[in-house]
């Protein structure tokens, strides 16, 4: 076996990529950045329709991702003292718009109807194949259909989970899985980087000065910050946690509408403002900055949580697992920290029997990537796994379409 291996988590909004020691089965070392294709949009339909309308903008959003996945194992080799040519073996997971991207293969097929990707089975190349300067082995997951990819196959390698298990990794494409017996019920929904913090008005991710938590006491609003720095930012999880602290306090009405400062009875009255003629939430004010939750963003999440929990129950209806009898629900995503299922479920994504079977799994996708490499039997598993997929497409169908309305307020405490 090979010693030493890279995976990598190709996502929307954030990368990940790790370097692992096979030998020994562990990580060495860990890397995080923001994908630089975000300047073609914030989420895969953006991007995919600049791409098809552009052969030289494909072409950019390739060059920049290789590029960028090239930086970081070369700063992963350097931080832990390994030499890049003793990098044997790369896996790579993303979702199929970003795995047709870094192949720099033909996107008209996953772009317009029938809404699939070019190949469902995972692709073996060597770096050199994607302009690294390296005679590596490079794996890319399996793409099970529509724009459930590699990640979600990633994911569901690397959780092993049981029957009656509902897999939700709630980044920008917000991709679930429900294991029902020998098949795996997918789909993905279009929820937007709202929940890793990439289209709010304030949003970043955990990086120092992003706000990590949100909590209301009495009047009094405490905050923890990263590296415990003045606040620049809110990264999503955080975000989701002030939006649930303000439905509690009964700041945020249920059908997202932020209340005017005369409406509010609390000192925190105070700290409602204006933002692009829309009411705002202040969470931090000082000379240079306002780090705030607008009516806008609370729309965002709005929007994301009821694609979310349509797309959940879609899966359940076509399974014909009932909600209650769910055994287990394990949550992965990049959202600056735990997204906790009682935020979940305050904000409408999650009911009572799932905030008690919830299981947060890190990395999700890195982690699975990270097995596949370590069980070292030529991703035979992987493929046979990506085989059980049954992909359920969400775009247009009249069931999740008045499901997605049905569940676009928040529930009522």
């Amino acid at each position: 076996m090979s010693k030493y291996a890279v995976a990598i988590d190709l996502g929307t909004t954030t990368l990940a990529a790790s370097l692992i020691d096979c030998s020994r089965g562990q990580r060495i070392a860990m890397s995080g950045a923001m994908n630089p294709q975000r300047r073609y949009g914030a989420d895969v339909i953006s991007r995919m329709n600049i791409a098809v309308a552009s052969e030289a903008a494909q072409m950019e959003m390739s060059s920049l991702i290789r590029a960028e996945l090239l930086r970081m194992s070369h700063d992963l080799c350097r931080q832990s003292g390994v030499a890049w040519p003793d990098v044997k073996r790369v896996a790579i997971a993303g979702n199929p718009a970003m795995q047709h991207i870094l192949l720099g293969l033909p996107l008209k097929s996953l772009a317009y109807p029938p809404y699939r990707p070019l190949h469902t089975t995972g692709t073996s190349l060597k770096a050199s194949d994607i302009d690294w300067d390296n005679d590596a082995d490079v794996y890319v997951f399996p793409m099970p259909g529509g724009f459930v990819g590699g990640d979600t196959v990633a994911f569901i390698y690397g959780a092993k989970p049981e029957n009656s298990t509902l897999c939700l990794d709630m980044g920008t494409n917000g991709e679930i899985a429900l294991i029902s017996g020998d098949t795996i019920w997918a789909t993905s929904a279009a929820a937007g980087p709202a929940f890793e913090g990439g289209n709010l008005s304030c949003g970043m991710v955990a990086l120092p000065g992003a706000i990590s938590s949100v909590q209301i006491e009495g009047d009094r609003l405490k905050l923890r910050v990263i590296n415990d720095v003045r606040p620049i930012g809110i990264c999503g999880s955080a975000a989701i946690e002030a939006i649930s602290e303000l439905l509690h306090c009964e700041i945020i009405e249920p059908n997202g509408r932020l209340r005017n400062a005369d409406e509010i009875t609390s000192n925190l009255a105070s700290r409602i403002t204006t933002h692009d003629e829309a009411n705002a939430f202040v969470l931090h004010r000082d000379a240079d900055r306002q780090v705030l939750i607008t009516q806008d963003d609370i729309r965002q999440v709005q929007l994301a949580k009821s694609a979310i929990r349509a797309g959940i129950e879609v899966l359940l209806d076509r399974s014909r697992i009932q909600c209650q009898a769910l055994n287990n629900l394990i949550l992965t995503g990049s959202f600056g920290a735990v997204l906790q299922a009682e935020w979940l479920k305050t904000i409408g994504v999650f009911d009572e029997n799932m905030v008690h079977i919830t299981t947060f799994k890190p990395e999700g996708a890195l982690s699975g990537a990270e097995k596949a490499l370590v069980d070292n039997d030529d991703f035979c598993s992987v493929e046979a796994l990506g085989g059980h997929f049954r992909v359920v497409p969400l775009s247009g169908t009249p069931t999740f379409e008045a499901k997605f309305i049905h569940n676009i307020n928040f529930p009522r405490s």
